[in-house]
């Protein structure tokens, strides 16, 4: 997925040395390596020794596929070494051990690539601690290399729920650009994400970690709601709190204690950058997201620098993009927003997948094909009590493909196992869909479509579906993407109107971005949380506790 990366990287290489990406010059050193007349020199023999001790000394899965493929290339070169000169660190492997001491400005930690053994020069008359020096700096560089270019753990491995499949620079590759090029520093650098989206977090991060050195902000002591308008003796303290975060701009040695004016405007600024309601009240929700400490909030930022990692940098000229934590939704082209909305995203048992697809056609006056989940677990047990309880929402039964009356069916002999047939909802204003649907095909029977349920669009916190997505202005985004085509409102109110069921195939696939984010930074500098309501932080959080180099 980060191939585009990866590629950029090796153009910069290629541009500031001349040197042609890794092709064939490790076939020629191997062949000589393999050379039965060679004979290997006594720091060559020891780092031959030192990777076969940390191949077999390593438990770790990845850590083991990782000292294996520095291993290869290593034999491929003779096993010379890298990064001494005349038994001395040289002048390159201090660069880069500078790059790891600053790792914390990407949410890495330069303990994880063993930067205080890194920082120990070996003594030049110890072969032995030569040969350890040089393998520790090259696994800690291939670790750092691939982190930054793909993230430290593997999304797939954190949960399946995350489908998305980074790859990460080669082992070999890294270690023959990291040896080839003039500027390693600014190497490294352009395996990370070169993106605006990963630069402002990054940036923002830096921020809050100055703002934690300085004590971070205080606690605001819990009490009754307050409400604009009221007296309260936390007011003081709460004008205090929100300055720390810009969401507070006038006088913080004002000693009011009524709850009115510019401190509620500041509330509301906090509301809308938490995702709460904005309605200037701290009851328990604002005062429990006013009250996160400085610490869980840079960990918040920390956990999606690693997801800005995992996904590619270029998501399309014209893309889709939904933030399952924000509950927002947006037609992108040209990297500016054409159209934005309020969604309904997967309850918390029935989470929405984080994955990438493509959509192919928009269906207008839908059926909706009952899933069998569903249909078992929630349809079945009112047909048992009465055959008829959905005919009045306009469902039909199916068998072989062909309408069958409900009342016909034994309905009571059927369970989750031996379900016999298939459940559908007819077009029209009851259908679960809606009047119009957008579908990019998937294994996860997840699109985008429209809902008559839409007074839980007033809600803050709209996890409701059953892991589809449901938009609040369909027709508006239907008019966003079928304008490329040459349709306006007017065709589509009026194929609605018709409630004739009509699939319109795109010319050309737009793709479709789901993504979990729960802290960001938009244009205008505002730093943006969510509630992490699929606990998706938590888990990622103990992950990436266990990464070894």
């Amino acid at each position: 997925m980060n191939t585009v990366r990866s590629t950029f990287a090796a153009i910069f290489l290629a541009a500031v040395t001349g040197i042609l990406p890794f092709t064939a010059s490790a076939q020629t050193t191997q062949t000589t390596a393999e050379t039965a007349e060679v004979v290997l020199s006594p720091l060559q023999q020891a780092i031959k020794s030192e990777l076969k001790t940390q191949i077999s000394s390593t438990p770790s899965k990845f850590a083991k596929k990782r000292i294996a493929a520095i291993s290869d290339y290593y034999e491929q070169n003779g096993f010379s070494s890298l990064w001494l000169k005349d038994n001395q660190v040289s002048d390159r492997a201090a660069a880069i051990v500078r790059s790891i001491e600053r790792a914390e400005e990407h949410a890495l930690y330069p303990a994880d690539y063993a930067v205080t053994a890194l920082q120990q020069a070996p003594d030049p008359a110890d072969t032995s601690a030569l040969a350890a020096y040089e393998i520790r700096l090259a696994r800690s560089l291939v670790a750092f290399a691939q982190h930054l270019n793909a993230g430290r753990v593997s999304p797939k491995t954190v949960t399946r729920e995350n489908v998305i499949y980074p790859e990460a620079i080669a082992a070999e590759k890294i270690l023959q650009d990291a040896t080839s090029t003039s500027n390693v520093v600014a190497y490294l650098r352009l395996l990370a994400p070169h993106t605006p989206r990963y630069e402002r977090l990054r940036l923002a991060l830096a921020s809050y970690r100055s703002l934690a050195q300085q004590g971070g902000w205080e606690q605001i002591a819990e009490g009754e709601v307050l409400k604009p308008g009221m007296e309260d003796d936390r007011v003081p303290a709460l004008r205090k709190r929100l300055a720390v975060t810009g969401d507070y701009i006038g006088d913080t040695t004002n000693p009011s204690i009524v709850y009115d004016g510019d401190i509620v405007d500041a509330v509301m600024a906090f509301q809308k950058r938490h995702g709460l309601e904005i309605d200037g009240v701290i009851g328990r929700n604002t005062l429990k997201e006013i009250n996160m400490t400085i610490e869980e909030r840079i960990a918040m930022m920390e956990y999606n620098l690693e997801r800005r990692r995992w996904m590619q940098d270029d998501y399309g000229r014209y893309y889709v993009f939904a933030n399952l934590a924000d509950q927002v939704l947006k037609v992108v082209k040209d990297e500016k927003t054409l159209h934005a909305e309020l969604i309904q995203v997967g309850l918390p048992y029935h989470r929405t997948p984080v994955f990438t697809d493509e959509m192919e056609y928009i269906e207008i006056n839908p059926y909706w094909n009952v899933p069998k989940s569903i249909a078992v677990n929630e349809l079945l047990p009112k047909l048992r009590q009465n055959a008829n309880a959905l005919s009045s929402q306009n469902f039909e039964v199916l068998r072989g493909g062909k309408v069958i009356p409900a009342y016909g069916v034994p309905w009571g002999n059927y369970s989750k196992v031996n379900f016999p047939v298939r459940l559908r909802q007819k077009p029209g204003t009851k259908n679960a869909l809606g009047r119009i649907k957008f579908m990019f095909p998937n294994n996860f029977n997840v699109y985008i479509h429209d809902t008559p349920s839409k007074s839980k669009f007033d809600k803050a916190s709209r996890f409701f579906s059953h892991g589809c997505l449901r938009l609040k202005d369909p027709l508006k985004m239907a008019e966003v993407l079928l304008g490329e085509q040459g349709w306006n409102r007017a065709k589509i109110d009026a194929t609605v109107a018709s409630k004739k069921r009509k699939v319109v195939k795109l010319e050309k696939k737009i793709p479709v971005h789901i993504a979990y984010m729960t802290a960001w930074v938009n244009k205008d500098g505002s730093v943006h949380f969510r509630r992490d309501v699929y606990g998706r932080d938590k888990i990622l959080g103990k992950a990436l506790k266990k990464v070894q180099s």
